[in-house]
């Protein structure tokens, strides 16, 4: 089992940056799939990335392709996502998801099984 906690939300301006972080605490961080996925208020969660255990394999949504970056610390039990070039329609509540790795990347929510709290992201334009 893991648990998750996102950081790192924040008010920023169409163009700016944020850096997300995902830290995990119970054991075997490694063998875990991480997702990030983000909800804009009253619409559905919705994928934006995901990486492989050892961070080999990544794959974006394609509204966010070019512009964000995923990417994980097995010895520190953490994952990240780097948003670069944010836009309005960025703005959501964001969360990063957990499953036991598998041969593929999933982007469907009903298969992660384990969450965080979500950090707010707002984009101002």
């Amino acid at each position: 089992q893991v648990q998750l906690a996102e950081s790192g939300g924040g008010l920023v301006q169409a163009g700016g940056s944020l850096l997300l972080s995902c830290a995990a605490s119970g054991r075997s961080f490694s063998t875990y799939t991480i997702s990030w996925f983000r909800q804009p208020s009253g619409k559905e969660r919705e994928f934006v990335a995901a990486i492989s255990e050892g961070g080999s394999r990544t794959r974006y949504a394609d509204s966010v392709k070019g512009r964000f970056t995923i990417s994980r610390d097995n010895a520190e039990k953490a994952a990240y996502l780097q948003m670069n070039s944010l836009k309005p329609e960025d703005t959501a509540v964001y969360y990063c998801a957990a499953r036991i790795g598998v041969l593929y990347l999933s982007s469907r929510r009903e298969e992660y099984d384990y969450w965080g709290q979500g950090t707010q992201v707002t984009v101002s334009s």
